[in-house]
C-alpha cells in the first residue's frame, strides 16, 4: 500500500481537506493509473496538537462536493511519518521548508516532498467564511488529480 501524506500547520483545515479530496478523486477514478484500493491518504501538521477536531467548515465544504462522513483529528508531523510516506504534499513553501529543516536539508531524504500546488501556496482558510473554504477546496480540486498522477504513476 502506498501512502500520501498532506501537511499544513495545524492539521485542522487544509491538510485534512486535501486528504479527503485526494481520497475522493482516487476513488472516483479521476487519477488515471492510480488504484484507490492501493492508496492510504493521511494528513498531519507541523505545529499541530494531537486530537483537535477539524474546522466545521471543512466538513460542510466537503459535503457540498459529495464527500460525506468526514471526520478528522489533528496529528503532529514526525520525521518518521515523512520517511514512511511515498509522497508528501505540503500546502505552502513554508511547510516545505519546515520539513527540509527536520532533515537538515538532506535532499535525498526529502526527494518525495513537494508543494501540492506547483503554482504556489494553498491559502489558509482558518477564520474565514465558507466562501474562503470553498476557494481553498476549489484550488485543491484543480491541482489534485494531476499532482497525484504526476508522482504516483
Amino acid at each position: 500500500m502506498r501512502t500520501v501524506l498532506f501537511v499544513c500547520t495545524g492539521n485542522t483545515c487544509r491538510s485534512p481537506m486535501a486528504e479527503a479530496i485526494a481520497r475522493h478523486a482516487a476513488q472516483s477514478g479521476l487519477v488515471e493509473g492510480v488504484d484507490a484500493g492501493d492508496m492510504l491518504f493521511v494528513s498531519a501538521g507541523l505545529a499541530a496538537s494531537d486530537g483537535m477536531a477539524a474546522s466545521p467548515e471543512v466538513a460542510e465544504v466537503l459535503a457540498r462536493r459529495g464527500i460525506d462522513g468526514f471526520e478528522s483529528r489533528s496529528l503532529g508531523l514526525t520525521p518518521e511519518m515523512v520517511e514512511k510516506a511515498d509522497l508528501v504534499l505540503t500546502m505552502t513553501r513554508g511547510h516545505l521548508g519546515g520539513i527540509q529543516s527536520m532533515f537538515g536539508g538532506d535532499s535525498e531524504k526529502i526527494s518525495h516532498v513537494h508543494l501540492l500546488d506547483p503554482n504556489g501556496d494553498v491559502y489558509d482558510p482558518i477564520g474565514g467564511g465558507l466562501d474562503v473554504y470553498e476557494a481553498t477546496a476549489s484550488q485543491m480540486e484543480d491541482v489534485m488529480p494531476a499532482r497525484l498522477k504526476e508522482f504516483l504513476r
